[in-house]
């Protein structure tokens, strides 16, 4: 069982189920307080959100009449109860209709003349609201006027420098940003420093109120009146002391607060909670959460392994087929296969698998049928030496030249199918080697040809200069197999004409007879060795049925084919294709 596939299978999964599980774990126990951190931030900004929306209609509205819509939209936007009442307690608004109680505690309180920077909110140092311009609100006429100016003073600035923007203040009056002074001032920017008519009318009041607050104080210090500007700064209308600063302050302060009360809205308190009135509840490690958390864990677990049971079962199966069908060829059975299902990996291993079976089983036919040849093709000569000598000994026969002559044909014959065998051996392990060097193919094949010299049939060679590298003698050797089955198997009164030509860079040796022909059938396979038109195997039709697969060897060590063509009734024609330049294998 150690060394099952499946059982390891099964505890690879389950080991990466549990650190899955684990790394899941404590991912989340890392992540989850960044979230929850998220989201109070979220929540805090949507607080300030809020909280700066109501400030804004606060400082643009005398009264709380109509911030209904406001607030019910607001709080359908950000998911929070919002609800706002006097500081005294009168309700104004609140986003939810069930009557439920507000907080003990408001969150915060609006008022656009004392800004809380409780929630994130930028306050100037005296904390009234910008928004909040009450009479210093300009007329459209000035406003139209004042950003006509503007503009053509930025377009004086920008031509002479490049430099400068318009900035318009909550109450409409433009003004010239980034520009440099000595610029602008060339340009007549000081216009836009002039307060408009209903501005200065609003900063002679200011002043009056500052002026009232000054004069409100220790009659052993006179502090000397102020005019108010446009930017909230003052100068003295005569001689001012020291300490007069921070009480002109002071008394701006209050005075800017006091011009501004009728022109927005009463303090509000706000209370910002959770749609359900209570705050959200995060995610906590309780009894029950630990039980649910260890549920789907074991869950998850089992579903993992379930699956890996059920996937391993499938992957097994077809590899247990496959060996049974391995240990079958190993006991002798030639030839097994397995049922491929699928197109996957596995089912492409089957049937490389039953592919590699079937070419055994013909790879074990051929041999069988070889030795069976080859046997053969030895039992006949052999038994042709034995049985004369045995006749010489017995005083049967008598052991003359005749007789001598006999014996050593049919040893010489043993001595052809032998070195054939040999050479096919080299062939077939690579290491038949080859000395090539510069060939006349044509001087080649007149030798040949002048070798057999047959009395019954004409023997031809026609064949111009042609020249190649080669092994003379392994060449002379596939030609002259070629010749030697041409001429075995043209009638008398037949021809065999061997011809060479050049193809390209190729070289190409044909051997062309006037035989019987070879049926279609039979010739996908003349290069095969041990096989022979005649099935008989007389040695009147053919020889040991090793030449032309010689012939085939050679040439495919000379980088060359071996193919033929035949037309039966008409002869046969075999062509080796050789390239000009090759050298074969060393």
């Amino acid at each position: 069982m150690r060394r099952s596939l499946l059982l390891r299978l099964f505890v690879l999964s389950a080991l990466v189920a549990v650190a899955s599980i684990a790394a899941t774990a404590w991912l989340a126990a890392r992540t989850t307080s960044g979230a929850i951190q998220q989201e109070q931030g979220q929540a805090l900004a949507d607080d300030g959100n809020i909280y700066r929306g109501l400030l804004k209609y606060a400082a643009t509205h005398p009264n709380w009449h109509d911030v209904g819509d406001q607030l019910r939209g607001t709080a359908a936007t950000t998911g929070r109860r919002i609800a706002l009442t006097l500081t005294d307690g009168t309700p104004i608004a609140d986003s939810a209709t069930d009557g439920r109680p507000l907080p003990l505690r408001p969150s915060i309180v609006v008022d656009p003349l004392s800004v809380d920077s409780g929630l994130g909110q930028d306050t100037t140092a005296d904390r009234i609201d910008p928004d909040a311009v009450g009479p210093y609100a300009l007329p459209e006429a000035d406003r139209a006027n004042l950003a006509a100016v503007a503009q053509r003073v930025l377009r004086c600035v920008q031509g002479r420098s490049g430099l400068g923007s318009i900035e318009t203040s909550p109450g409409g009056h433009p003004r010239i940003e980034g520009a440099d002074p000595f610029v602008l001032s060339s340009c007549n920017g000081t216009a836009l420093s002039r307060p408009a008519k209903t501005e200065q009318t609003a900063l002679d009041q200011l002043s009056t109120l500052v002026n009232a607050c000054l004069n409100r104080g220790p009659e052993s210090k006179p502090l000397a009146q102020v005019q108010v500007l446009l930017d909230f700064t003052w100068v003295h209308k005569g001689v001012a002391a020291e300490e007069s600063e921070q009480a002109v302050r002071s008394c701006l302060n209050a005075a800017r607060r006091e011009q501004l009360t009728p022109f927005v809205a009463p303090a509000a308190s706000l209370y910002l909670t959770a749609p359900s009135g209570e705050p959200p509840a995060g995610f906590t490690l309780s009894p029950e959460n630990q039980v649910r958390l260890f549920q789907v864990a074991g869950g998850i677990l089992l579903l993992t392994l379930l699956v890996t049971a059920f996937a391993g079962l499938r992957l097994i199966r077809p590899l247990r087929a496959l060996t049974g069908a391995a240990q079958r060829m190993e006991a002798g059975e030639s030839g097994a296969q397995v049922k491929v299902r699928g197109r996957d990996e596995i089912a492409r291993l089957g049937t490389a698998f039953n592919a590699m079976s079937a070419s055994r089983e013909r790879l074990e036919e051929t041999r069988k049928a070889m030795v069976s040849d080859i046997a053969h093709e030895l039992r006949t000569p052999l038994s042709n030496i034995r049985g004369w000598l045995e006749a010489t000994q017995d005083g049967i026969s008598r052991l003359d030249d005749e007789l001598v002559d006999s014996l050593l044909e049919e040893a010489v014959h043993l001595q052809h199918i032998v070195d054939d065998l040999q050479d096919l051996a080299l062939a077939d392990a690579g290491a038949l080697r080859l000395h090539p060097e510069p060939v006349d193919a044509a001087a080649l094949l007149a030798q040949v040809v002048a070798a057999f010299r047959p009395a019954d049939l004409l023997l031809t060679v026609s064949a111009g200069p042609l020249s190649l590298t080669a092994d003379p003698v392994r060449l002379r050797q596939a030609v002259g197999n070629l010749v030697s089955n041409a001429v075995r198997h043209t009638p008398a009164g037949g021809s065999v004409e061997v011809r060479g030509r050049r193809d390209g860079d190729d070289v190409v040796i044909e051997v062309a007879d006037t035989g019987a022909g070879i049926a279609p059938e039979d010739l996908p396979h003349v290069f095969d060795r041990f096989w022979r038109a005649d099935k008989a195997r007389t040695r009147g039709t053919g020889g040991s049925g090793l030449g032309l697969a010689i012939v085939r060897k050679l040439a495919e060590a000379h980088g060359g084919t071996a193919t033929a063509v035949s037309v039966p009734g008409q002869g046969s024609t075999f062509t080796l294709r050789l390239p000009s330049g090759a050298s074969g294998r060393e």
